[in-house]
């Protein structure tokens, strides 16, 4: 089996540009084509706000591909001048090596993956920090294709600990590397700076990574520094998704202004300071729980997140497993998850 691909272009397609092509093809492109022996059917594939279409045309054998040569040579023209487009690409491939060629790329791109996900499953915290009167439970789903989530937790001078979560933009390798480079900075600055409140390491951090990323990618990060015995979290946050606190029957924004990292100097970043009591918690999380959709394309949403969080104060669950279960329920069987999910919950479970 043979196939013919061309290609289509037109520079300023009208709104009834593809409908126009693929009648064309249909319809004219069927009435020569069935005449001619050998010939086993059409494929359309198009772009309608690009002006690109594709038409693949399948033949029983290279001789009879060759034998309309003429005719489809004619026929192309025919189309493309009716509609004021360009014929950019014309090929003719034997199917079985568009079948191999596909192959190849699919293994390249899934050793990429492979690659990716081992670099991001290296930058998150082999261990969960132990900490009398608090409770830590990280949560961390990948989608297939690598995203760019990550979490951290490391130790500061004064028994405080730094707490950071943090989406980089893109996927595969490059995000993997910049999530790399990202926690690695964030951690040695903390630790280099000390007493440094959390919107200076920020800002520090935002000026070594300016560049050293790629100039169309950026990272959203929240990064808090918890004082375990005065229960005091402080914070800062560069872009990222407001974390939840959950205090009895209410639940409040953690708020802080800033930019996210890597996109432009000397930016300033808000901080903020809570004091968590008993009972109390923290939600960090990335934006792949809220943007998930269910089947007819509603997404879960923050009001949706901020009810349930609300809600978990009657529950028994942990609030991260809580989130999930209510997430599954609502994408149904069958969902396809778009971005890396990633809940960081942070509790205070005695004085």
């Amino acid at each position: 089996m043979f196939a013919r691909i061309t290609t289509f272009y037109t520079a300023d397609p009208s709104p009834h540009w593809e409908r126009e092509l693929r009648h064309r093809l249909m319809v004219r492109g069927e009435e020569v084509l069935r005449q001619m022996d050998g010939y086993l059917g059409n494929y359309f594939f198009s772009d309608r706000h690009s002006g690109k279409a594709i038409a693949i045309t399948l033949w029983e054998s290279e001789e009879a591909m060759r034998r309309t040569e003429e005719a489809v040579k004619a026929l192309r023209k025919e189309m493309a001048g009716g509609l004021a487009a360009k014929i950019v690409d014309v090929g003719h491939y034997e199917v079985g090596e568009l079948v191999e060629q596909e192959r190849r790329e699919r293994e390249l791109v899934e050793q990429e993956l492979r690659v990716a996900r081992s670099i991001q499953h290296a930058s998150l915290p082999k261990e969960v920090p132990t900490l009398e009167g608090w409770q830590i439970a990280p949560y961390y789903r990948p989608a297939r294709e690598v995203g760019g989530d990550f979490y951290d937790f490391f130790e500061l001078e004064d028994g405080r600990m730094g707490v950071v979560v943090g989406d980089a933009t893109g996927k595969g390798v490059p995000a993997a590397l910049v999530v790399t480079a990202t926690y690695s900075m964030l951690r040695a600055v903390a630790r280099a700076l000390g007493s440094f409140s959390p919107g200076e390491v920020l800002a520090q951090v935002n000026e070594t990574l300016l560049d050293r990323i790629p100039i169309n990618m950026f990272v959203t990060c929240f990064y808090a520094i918890l004082e375990p015995n005065s229960g005091r979290l402080s914070y800062a946050n560069a872009g990222h998704d407001l974390p939840y606190l959950q205090r009895g029957k209410e639940a409040e924004e953690l708020r802080a202004r800033g930019m996210p990292l890597g996109l432009m100097s000397r930016m300033g970043y808000e901080e903020g300071e809570v004091y968590l009591r008993e009972g109390d918690s923290v939600l960090f999380y990335s934006d792949g729980l809220v943007e998930a959709h269910d089947p007819e394309g509603e997404m879960f949403g923050f009001p949706r997140l901020r009810a349930l969080v609300v809600g978990h104060a009657e529950e028994e669950t942990s609030l991260g497993s809580f989130l999930m279960d209510e997430l599954y329920s609502f994408v149904g069987e069958g969902w396809e998850q778009e971005d890396d999910i990633t809940l960081l919950t942070l509790r205070r479970t005695a004085t």
